[in-house]
C-alpha cells in the first residue's frame, strides 16, 4: 500500500511524505551464489520420485527365483534338446518386459514430479524469483508465505506476524510463532504471516532431507499385496526345497539307465513350482498404472497409492478448491447498524492490501473494492484456519486510528446474535458469508474477538467445480462414502452439496457440537455427510475416528489446514495448485487441479488390485499342483509325467498370456483386505484337484501302455487332462464373461489343438495321443476334476467368504 500520510507522536497529521523506506536485505548477490555453487554448497538432494534405472535392472533381474531358473536352465540346455530349454527365453522375455514397463514408469512419474516439485521464492540482488529447490544455495534468502514449505534449514531474516506448523518434525501440531534469529527446521509449513529466512543448511544436512528423500521414492513398501505375495513366495520357497530333493533322489533312482532324461524330468517337476510370474505381472501392472494416471496428469508419488485407493470406502472432502473452483465473487455488501456504505467500501479496500498474500475470499474483495491511497496499514494479523479470521490495524490518514476483524460471523459474534438469523438465510443459498467487525482491542491480544462490533456482511458467491456432481454420483455408484469437511459454514456447505445432488446434504452438522470422544465422533461421522466449522485439528481426529470404524480413508485438499488430516489418512490427495505443504505429504497430486480425476485413480485402483488377486489363482494353482504332482510321484517311485517343454506350453496357454491379458482388463470392484486367504482359499482346492486329476490320468495309462513309446503316450494323455483342468480353472476366473475373455479362452483351446493335430508341432512338443480309450479317458477324468472343482469353490464361497 502507498503511504500518505505520516502520524506524529502526538496524533497530528504531519505532511505527506510519498512512499515508506523500506529496508529487505537484498540477498546473495550472483558472483556470491557461484562462488558457493563452486565450493558445492548447493541444496543437492536428489529428490527422486522413481527407482534409479541401475535399481530398477537390478531389482527385475537379480531375484531368488531367477537365480534358481537359471541354473536349471543352463543345466537343461547341457542335458535336453532346446525345446525343454523354453522356460528360459520365456523368463528372459518377462524380466525384459518388467525392466522396459518399469523405465516407462520411470520416465512418466519423473516428467510429473518435475511439473508438480515446489519452487522456493528466493531472494537475489534485490530481486525475488522462484527457484528449483536444487538451486538453492548456502546463505540464500527464502521468502515465506501461508502454505509454503520450508525446503531447508535457516534463520529467520524478516518476520511478519509469522506462524510455523512443525508437526511434520515434532508431531506438536500447534504452530510455532517465529521471530528474526529463530531457527527454521526443513519440513516444517508457514500457517499463517509471512517473513523470509536464510539458508544455513543445504543439502544432506539439512534436517528432513534425508526423511523427504526416502519419502518421495518409487515404492512398493507397506503394501498388503506385495506383502502378501512375498509371504506365499516364502512358504513356497520352503515347500520347494524337500519336495525338489525328493523328486531329484526318485528320478535318479528311477532312470537309472538314462541320466539325462532323469534330469529333464526332475527340472520339469521343480520349475512348475516357482510362481516367478506373479512377482513380475505385479511389478507390469503398478507400473502400467502409474504411466495411465500419468496421462491424466496424475502424479503418484508414492507407489502404494493405486492400491490403498482401491481399497477406499471413505473419500473426505475438502469444500473450497475441491467441490467448487478457487476463485469466489463479491455479490452483495451488507452494512449493519446503519454503518456508512462508503466508509466501509473504503475499509474493504485498505483491508485488501493488508495482507500479501490473499487467499480466495480477500482476493474477490480486492477485486471488488480497490484500496484508496489514504489509508496507511500499521499491523496485520494474517487469516488462519485455527481462529477462523484475520485482522488489520489501520491510519486512516485523518488522524484517526482503527483496528478492524473480518471471518467468520459465527466465531466472531456471540451465540443467539439477531445478525445470525439473518446469515443463515444467506447460508441456506450456498453464499459464504464474512462479517467485518471494529474491535476496541490490540491485535496481539487474546482477546482481540472480544466485543467486537459488528459493521457489514460481505457475501460471496462460490464457483461449483462443473465435474464436482459426476464425480460425486459416480462415488455414490461405487458404493464410496464421500464427506464434505469444511471450514466453512455447516449451512453453506450442505447447501453447496446439496447443488451438486450429494447423499446426504440435507443433514450439516456444526463440528464444534462434535463429541470429543473419538467412538462417539466416529458414531456421528457415519450417520452424516457435511461437517462445517471443522478446525485443521478437528480434520485430523475425523479421520483418525473413521478409520478406527475400520474404513479405508482418503483424503483431499489445498490448503495448509488440510496437511495433517492428508497425512493421516491412508491416501492423501493434493491440489497441484495447492500449497507446498500439502503436495509434500500427498501420495497423489492432481496436478491438472481437477476433482474429476479422482474416480480415474480409483478405477486405476481397483482395476491393478482386483486383476492381480484374479491371476494369483492362476499362478497359484499351478504352484499347489506342481507341488502335490512331485510328492505323489515321489511316494509312487514311478517316473515323473511331464518334461519341461509340457509345462512350459501349459503355463503359457493356461496362465502366462491369459494373465497378461486378465491383468490389463477393466475392473470396479472394490479392492477387499486378506489377500493370501483370498488367494489360497482358491488355489488349494483348485491345484488339489488339478494334481489329482492329473495323477489318475497318468497311472491308468500306466497300465494301459506298454513297450516302446508308452511313456510318451503316458506323458500325452496326463498332459491332456492336466490341461483340461487348468483350462477350466481358466474359465472360472474370467469370470463375469465377455466377448474378449470368451475369445481369450477359446484362443488358448485352439491353441492346444494346434499342436495335437500339426505334426510337427507334434514332434516339437512330445505330444501324441494314442489310440482313443485312453485319450477319452483322460477327458472324462478332466471334465469329471472341472464339476469338482465348480463344487469345490461354491463350497469354499460358503465355507469362507472373502
Amino acid at each position: 500500500m502507498t503511504q500518505r500520510a505520516k502520524i506524529d507522536t502526538d496524533g497530528s497529521e504531519a505532511e505527506a511524505v510519498g512512499p515508506p523506506v523500506v529496508h529487505r536485505p537484498a540477498g546473495l548477490t550472483s558472483a556470491e551464489v557461484a562462488e558457493r555453487v563452486a565450493r558445492g554448497e548447493v541444496n543437492d538432494v536428489p529428490v527422486r520420485s522413481s527407482r534409479s534405472t541401475k535399481d530398477i535392472v537390478r531389482g527385475n533381474v537379480f531375484t531368488r527365483f531367477n537365480a534358481i531358473i537359471g541354473v536349471l536352465w543352463v543345466i537343461m540346455l547341457i542335458v535336453a534338446p532346446i525345446q525343454d530349454s523354453l522356460f528360459g527365453f520365456v523368463i528372459i522375455a518377462n524380466t525384459g518386459i518388467g525392466i522396459i514397463q518399469e523405465l516407462r514408469a520411470k520416465k512418466t512419474l519423473d516428467g510429473l514430479a518435475v511439473i508438480g516439485e515446489a519452487k522456493p521464492t528466493v531472494r537475489r540482488d534485490g530481486v525475488a524469483a522462484e527457484l528449483s529447490t536444487s538451486e538453492i544455495v548456502l546463505g540464500d534468502l527464502i521468502e515465506l508465505g501461508p502454505g509454503d514449505k520450508v525446503v531447508v534449514d535457516g534463520e529467520v531474516a524478516e518476520a511478519d506476524s509469522l506462524e510455523i506448523d512443525e508437526s511434520l518434525l515434532t508431531g506438536e501440531a500447534d504452530p510455532v510463532v517465529k521471530k528474526p534469529g529463530d531457527l527454521m527446521m526443513s519440513g516444517s509449513f508457514v500457517v499463517a504471516g509471512g517473513g523470509a529466512f536464510t539458508a544455513t543448511k543445504v543439502g544432506r544436512e539439512a534436517y528432513a532431507a534425508q526423511l523427504a528423500e526416502e519419502a518421495s521414492r518409487f515404492t512398493l513398501v507397506h503394501s498388503e499385496l506385495r506383502t502378501g505375495i512375498s509371504t506365499i513366495l516364502k512358504y513356497v520357497t520352503w515347500m520347494m526345497i524337500p519336495t525338489a530333493i525328493g523328486l531329484v533322489i526318485s528320478q535318479l533312482v528311477v532312470k537309472d539307465d538314462n541320466f539325462k532324461d532323469a534330469i529333464a524330468r526332475t527340472v520339469g517337476g521343480i520349475v512348475p513350482m516357482i510362481p516367478e510370474g506373479l512377482v513380475l505381472l505385479t511389478s507390469v501392472a503398478f507400473a502400467i498404472g502409474v504411466v495411465r494416471l500419468g496421462r491424466k496428469q496424475c502424479l503418484v508419488q508414492e507407489l502404494p497409492a493405486i492400491e490403498g485407493l482401491a481399497r477406499v470406502d471413505v473419500v473426505c472432502l475438502d469444500k473450497t478448491g475441491t467441490l467448487t473452483e478457487g476463485g469466489m465473487d463479491v455479490t452483495e455488501l451488507r452494512p449493519l447498524g446503519g454503518a456508512d456504505e462508503t466508509y466501509v467500501r473504503t475499509v474493504l479496500g485498505a483491508f485488501g492490501e493488508s495482507d500479501p498474500r490473499p487467499n480466495a475470499s480477500l482476493q474477490a474483495i480486492i477485486d471488488a473494492y480497490p484500496d484508496t491511497v489514504e489509508w496507511r496499514c500499521t499491523e496485520a494479523l494474517p487469516f488462519s484456519s485455527a481462529r477462523k479470521y484475520s485482522g488489520a490495524a489501520f491510519s486512516e490518514g485523518n488522524g484517526e486510528n482503527s483496528t478492524w476483524l473480518m471471518g467468520a460471523p459465527d466465531v466472531l459474534l456471540p451465540a443467539g446474535d439477531p445478525t445470525l438469523t439473518e446469515i443463515d438465510h444467506l447460508n441456506e443459498q450456498g453464499l459464504r458469508v464474512l462479517l467485518l467487525a471494529r474491535t476496541a482491542n490490540e491485535l496481539d491480544s487474546p482477546e482481540v474477538a472480544t466485543g467486537a462490533q459488528p459493521t457489514a456482511l460481505v457475501v460471496l458467491e462460490q464457483r461449483l467445480r462443473p465435474d464436482a456432481a459426476d464425480t460425486l454420483a459416480y462415488f455414490a455408484d461405487q458404493n464410496v462414502a464421500t464427506k464434505v469437511i469444511s471450514g466453512d459454514n455447516a449451512v453453506s456447505v450442505g447447501a453447496v452439496a446439496g447443488k451438486l445432488d450429494m447423499p446426504g446434504a440435507a443433514n450439516t452438522v456444526d463440528a464444534r457440537t462434535l463429541p470429543t470422544d473419538r467412538e462417539e465422533m466416529a458414531k456421528v461421522l457415519d450417520e452424516n455427510a457435511v461437517f462445517g466449522r471443522v478446525t485443521p485439528q478437528q480434520k485430523r481426529d475425523m479421520v483418525a475416528a473413521l478409520q478406527s470404524h475400520g474404513h479405508t480413508v482418503a483424503m483431499t485438499g489445498d490448503g495448509v489446514n488440510d496437511v495433517l488430516a492428508l497425512k493421516d489418512a491412508d491416501i492423501g490427495v493434493s491440489m497441484g495448485s495447492g500449497s507446498e505443504a500439502t503436495r509434500a505429504v500427498a501420495q497423489i497430486v492432481l496436478l491438472n487441479n481437477s476433482f474429476a480425476t479422482l474416480p480415474s485413480v480409483v478405477a486405476e485402483g481397483r482395476r491393478v488390485i482386483g486383476n492381480i488377486t484374479r491371476v494369483a489363482t492362476l499362478f497359484l494353482t499351478k504352484t499347489v499342483y506342481s507341488v502335490l504332482l512331485a510328492v505323489l510321484v515321489v511316494c509312487s517311485q514311478v517316473e515323473y509325467p511331464f518334461l519341461p517343454r509340457h509345462l512350459t506350453l501349459l503355463s503359457t496357454l493356461t496362465i502366462g498370456i491369459p494373465a497378461f491379458f486378465l491383468a490389463l482388463a477393466p475392473n470396479k470392484e472394490r479392492a477387499k483386505p486378506n489377500f493370501v486367504r483370498r488367494v489360497m482359499r482358491y488355489a488349494i482346492p483348485g491345484g488339489v484337484i488339478a494334481a489329482a486329476a492329473t495323477f489318475t490320468t497318468y497311472l491308468l495309462a500306466r497300465h494301459h501302455y506298454s513297450g516302446e513309446g508308452a511313456l510318451e503316450a503316458e506323458t500325452s494323455a496326463a498332459t491332456l487332462t492336466l490341461f483340461l483342468v487348468s483350462m477350466w480353472v481358466l474359465a472360472i476366473i474370467a469370470r463375469p464373461y465377455t466377448w474378449w475373455r470368451l475369445t481369450l479362452v477359446a484362443t488358448m483351446g485352439g491353441a492346444f489343438l494346434l499342436v495335437l493335430v500339426v505334426p510337427w508341432l507334434q514332434d516339437f512338443f512330445a505330444l501324441k495321443l494314442v489310440g482313443t480309450t485312453l485319450p477319452w479317458a483322460a477327458v472324462a477324468i478332466a471334465a469329471a476334476g472341472g464339476l469338482l472343482l465348480e463344487v469345490a469353490w461354491r463350497w469354499v464361497d460358503r465355507r469362507f467368504p472373502a
